[in-house]
């Protein structure tokens, strides 16, 4: 008789979610930053997208190599050196003094990252082993990075109203504190007795793949087909296959290849990175539309966008309730459907439309996106072996960070194309220096309008807004496309699919 939880191991789990809601603050806190960043550092359009996304690319280069260390070392130890190194690279990031040392700061940030969310996950499969409880651990655990988002906006915001823009990544301190503290007494230790050493050479073959395909598929989107952005992406897919290669030569692997065999396992993977990439790509423009179009403090766009992770919670809360009686294939596609109703309300917004019709659009979508992270990343770390928890989450994590990373890179920089072309044709004569900061970002436009004379920069002010929610609006169409595609797709892969929780 598999043995339940008890009280020591759902404390463990609030702790864990510390780090949990911690890891999500840092996404989104960044995101409300971005207008005070652009006029503090003046980053280029290319730099200011490396600000945003290069923390998740590290973190999903570095996550399976840092899921396998926690599986060699122990699981807890990983997560408290990574609560150290975080807290210190957070620090980094706040004095940035250049769009260059930010986005080195943001590379680190994300090589630590990675080591709290497979280390949180992991546990959480050896600390709990009953099935439905594990499940219902799950949807906390999900539920907390949805906490996270929530509270990233509200107190960033606020913070942002009376501080610099560096104080949003000070919000690690207090939090890593606790997690230093009350992790040795409450987290249980887990680590692979038979485990064998870690292969340098694949930790670096993964992180070469992601890293050089990221960059020039973001050199496409932003400047067209080009000998530099195709070559960048054929090295990275020569990496990738010589990576792949020696995971299927190598007696220990980094990837255990076999796990993709399961069905269970290949299809919620697919699954799980469309939902991010479309979440993650509507949300950094949502963000500054809020702020650079509707012209809301950055405090004030925190509270408007509280429906939006807050509704994630009490969908990712109520999915282990729904997943007793329905199968997770129909669920999920049902979920991907709402989602795209929910970004196709957004294709209809412009500088006059009402909050409460994108509060409606915000609150579908994420309705919709709930139990597709929850029930996929359920099935995925459910198809795994204990002893292989971190590596199995570790490939979670890494599909949804570079799902992340992928619609903020693609989608942002479709955005940032039909902004600057739009721009191009309908921007008013000033000088050549603020015709640059204007189509660099919708930021150096606002900027640039608050130099000029009323009449000159009234006119720029309504062609960047135009041009930005073009953009916009193009990519949230590409989005309703992505998921109507990942709802067919599911009902394919997940077909016959069970959770431990269907009856």
């Amino acid at each position: 008789m598999i043995a339940k939880a008890g009280p020591r191991e759902w404390i463990g789990l609030g702790v864990l979610s510390l780090a949990c809601v911690l890891y999500a603050m840092d996404l989104t806190v960044l995101h409300l930053a971005i207008p005070k960043i652009s006029a503090d550092l003046h980053p280029s359009s290319s730099e200011l997208l490396w600000i945003m996304d290069i923390y998740g690319f590290f973190v999903a280069g570095s996550l399976i190599t840092m899921g396998n260390l926690g599986d060699r070392i122990g699981r807890r130890k990983l997560l408290l050196v990574g609560a150290i190194t975080f807290a210190i690279t957070s620090v980094l990031a706040a004095f940035s003094t250049s769009p260059q040392m930010l986005i080195i700061a943001r590379a680190l940030l994300g090589v630590s990252g990675a080591t709290l969310a497979p280390s949180t996950l992991s546990l959480i499969r050896n600390m709990f082993h009953d099935d439905k409880q594990r499940s219902i651990a799950i949807g906390v655990w999900v539920s907390c990075f949805s906490a996270g988002a929530a509270i990233g906006p509200l107190v960033g915001g606020a913070l942002l109203e009376y501080f610099w823009w560096g104080s949003v990544f000070l919000l690690a301190l207090p939090v890593m504190a606790v997690l230093l503290v009350l992790g040795p007494i409450l987290l249980p230790e887990f680590k692979d007795k038979n485990a064998k050493r870690l292969d340098p050479v694949s930790a670096a073959l993964s992180l070469g793949t992601i890293l050089a395909i990221i960059y020039g598929i973001k050199q496409i989107a932003q400047d067209g087909f080009g000998f530099e952005p195709i070559l960048f992406v054929v090295i990275g897919l020569a990496i990738g296959a010589a990576f792949l290669a020696r995971q299927k030569r190598i007696t220990d692997p980094l990837v255990d290849l076999n796990l993709f065999k399961t069905r269970a396992f290949g299809g919620s993977l697919v699954t799980f990175l469309l939902g991010v990439f479309v979440a993650f790509g509507a949300f950094v423009f949502i963000s500054q539309y809020f702020q650079l179009v509707l012209g809301l403090s950055p405090l004030q766009a925190g509270l408007w966008m509280l429906p939006w992770p807050l509704a994630f919670v009490v969908g990712s809360t109520i999915t282990p309730r729904i997943a007793h009686r329905i199968k997770p294939g129909k669920i999920i596609a049902i979920g991907m459907i709402l989602a795209g109703i929910g970004l196709g309300l957004l294709v209809q917004i412009d500088a006059d439309t009402s909050f409460w019709l994108i509060m409606a659009a915000l609150v579908i979508s994420s309705l919709g996106l709930a139990p597709v992270f929850t029930l996929a990343t359920d099935l995925v770390v459910g198809s795994a072996p204990p002893e292989r928890a971190g590596a199995a989450s570790a490939i979670s994590e890494t599909t949804a960070e570079l799902g992340g990373a992928l619609g903020i890179a693609i989608l942002g920089s479709i955005g940032t194309a039909l902004y600057r072309k739009e721009l191009a044709e309908s921007m008013p004569a000033i000088p050549n220096h603020l015709q640059q900061t204007s189509m660099d970002t919708l930021a150096g436009a606002v900027q640039a309008s608050k130099s000029l004379p009323t009449e000159t920069g009234t006119i720029l002010l309504e062609a960047a807004h135009k041009s930005f929610l073009h953009g916009l609006h193009i990519s949230m169409i590409v989005g309703v496309v992505l998921t109507a595609c990942a709802a067919f797709l599911v009902l394919v892969l997940l077909k016959g699919v069970k959770t431990s929780q269907t009856h």
